[in-house]
């Protein structure tokens, strides 16, 4: 349930530039955790991967990014200071993880997507700690 996440990391394929239609379908369903405040100040962040390089990836994570603005969730991209994201020839971008995955979806992560995938991940669980910290919940 997502209202009783300390963080969220959503994942989804590109497709055509865009999130799958599950995951749409899926973030469709929570407005009622909106119009309750269930999910603001909650930090959020979002990966992809596509098979080609020009897949739309950026896009993909732009989209993903928007409903949970509108939750009112913290959302925690990757900084340049993460040198792999200007070192990458394949996938990462600031506005999240993302991996190349080929034409036949047989192309391992990299070490540079590897890299920004635990950055990302570690960088979301800091926010969800301190956040966490900050409302006096108990942690579970």
């Amino acid at each position: 349930d997502l209202r009783h996440c300390a963080g969220l990391a959503l994942g989804s394929p590109t497709r055509f530039g865009n999130i799958a239609a599950p995951l749409k379908y899926f973030l469709d369903t929570t407005s009622g955790l909106w119009m309750n405040g269930a999910l603001i100040d909650k930090p959020a962040t979002c990966f992809t991967s596509s098979s080609s390089l020009h897949g739309g990836q950026e896009s993909t994570l732009l989209t993903m990014l928007v409903p949970l603005l509108h939750h009112g969730m913290v959302y925690a991209g990757i900084p340049y200071s993460e040198t792999e994201l200007i070192e990458t020839r394949s996938g990462g971008t600031p506005y999240g993880a993302s991996h190349v995955a080929g034409a036949r979806a047989d192309r391992s992560v990299d070490e540079h997507e590897r890299a920004l995938c635990v950055a990302q991940g570690q960088r979301l669980a800091r926010l969800s700690l301190a956040l966490h910290a900050m409302r006096g919940e108990k942690r579970t």
